[in-house]
């Protein structure tokens, strides 16, 4: 399992990992919305993927936007720090991505579509945080003296597309929220399968509205932002999952409290449908000779991969066989007067931010880890300051400059689509 430090096998499964898949039609125009329970979709299998969906269907990759929810309790469908890649985990993975699909195309119905805006924020939290003695540290820790004040904002906004049959049914929902995810901590359920707080929301949500119908919770710009308020102590849990389902029903309760706020002309069938795909040149950040030869050296000595410093040694050498530099995706669809931006990492919650003050439409939601991942997305300021989401390594590579250019080249799209 992948998203921690040391390599992890899982023992047992508690919930099941899903694709799940919206699929909206307005004329000849035909989108759709795929989120996987993995903590990243590498880009070679969302683009087998995207062919596969093109050759079963006709619509074409620009029109489809697959993103990862982020858990950090899945398979390593990518390798990172101590984690190796299970290569046939992201294979197996394609197809199904397309069957999604490929099924939810066949379901359509008549619907209405409505967007929504809730508010999160005792749940987000920015865990970077400045200390007494200057520094930026992630994850300080509970009531810590030495920290100062939180190093950035956060995204409270819940974002909803809801879709309904014109009898008021609920076919959908399509949330996004800010929030790196929750998890379990230390407990021996470390290892097990889980997708984590975005299934729970459905499952809550689904409770709340009486009804099954396909739900989905898209991640955000989530890089420097988690669950932990630093500034009380750290909540106790009747059991591992106790956390996960807690955050999940406060999601979705306000979900559902803002979806009973809509009036029925919100709910429109004669809606806009449209995407964008740019791609953007990506020159990664890369070791000196200097910094490469003393990782080189320091792994010719006893392997220590529970040791943090090593692992990094490690990770200068791995990515130094690499490429320096390629292109990446930007991503943006409309809805109606819905904006629906996708960039392609772990981005600071500070850029999605930007993109949605500068956005021409009504609503916009930012979907982070969207058609792959370059990993961290640090702001300018940030990569300054340092600390985990800005040190060198195979999923920390961004250089400066990269946040502003994928939030202009989004705006750009969304611009184009207005």
């Amino acid at each position: 399992m992948c998203g921690y430090f040391t390599d992890r096998v899982a023992s047992n499964i508690h919930d099941p990992l899903l694709v799940r898949a919206i699929v909206l039609r307005a004329g000849d125009t035909t989108l759709g919305f795929v989120v996987c329970d993995v903590i990243d979709v590498p880009v070679e299998v969302v683009a087998a993927a995207k062919a596969r969906i093109q050759q079963l269907t006709g619509v074409p990759p620009q029109n489809v936007l697959i993103s990862a929810t982020h858990t950090h309790t899945g398979p390593s469908i990518v390798g990172a720090l101590g984690t190796p890649k299970e290569e046939k985990y992201g294979q197996d993975t394609a197809p199904r991505i397309a069957d999604a699909f490929a099924m939810a195309l066949q379901r359509l119905q008549p619907a209405q579509v409505a967007m929504a805006a809730g508010d999160c924020t005792g749940e987000v939290h920015n865990r970077r945080w400045h200390m007494k003695d200057g520094s930026v540290r992630m994850n300080p820790g509970y009531e810590n003296p030495d920290k100062v004040r939180p190093a950035g904002p956060t995204d409270p906004q819940l974002g909803l597309m809801i879709v309904r049959t014109p009898q008021r049914q609920p076919i959908a929902v399509f949330a996004n929220l800010a929030l790196h995810y929750v998890g379990v901590g230390g407990s021996k359920e470390h290892s097990w399968i889980s997708a984590d707080y975005f299934a729970e929301f459905g499952k809550a949500l689904q409770r709340c509205a009486g009804a099954e119908f396909t739900t989905i919770l898209a991640n955000g710009c989530q890089g420097n932002i988690n669950n932990c308020d630093f500034t009380k102590p750290g909540r106790s849990s009747p059991h591992p999952y106790a956390q996960i389902e807690r955050v999940a029903n406060v999601v979705a309760a306000e979900a559902w409290k803002v979806w009973n706020t809509l009036r029925e002309e919100d709910f429109r069938s004669d809606v806009t449908l449209d995407a964008r795909l740019a791609t953007v040149r990506f020159k990664a950040r890369t070791a000196t000779s200097e910094e490469l030869a003393k990782a080189r050296e320091q792994l010719a000595g006893e392997a220590k991969p529970a040791d943090m410093e090593w692992a990094y040694a490690r990770e200068l050498v791995l990515l130094s066989e690499l490429p320096a530099e390629w292109d990446v995706p930007v991503h943006a669809l409309r809805v109606g007067d819905l904006g629906i931006v996708g960039l392609h990492g772990e981005v600071f919650c500070e850029i999605g931010l930007d993109v949605k003050a500068r956005s021409p439409f009504r609503q916009t939601m930012v979907v982070g880890l969207a058609n792959g991942s370059a990993g961290y997305i640090a702001t300018d300021k940030a990569m300054d300051e340092g600390s985990y989401e800005t040190r060198l390594c195979r999923h920390v590579r961004a250089p400066k400059g990269t946040g502003q250019l994928w939030a202009d080249t989004a705006v750009k799209l969304l611009g184009e689509m207005k």
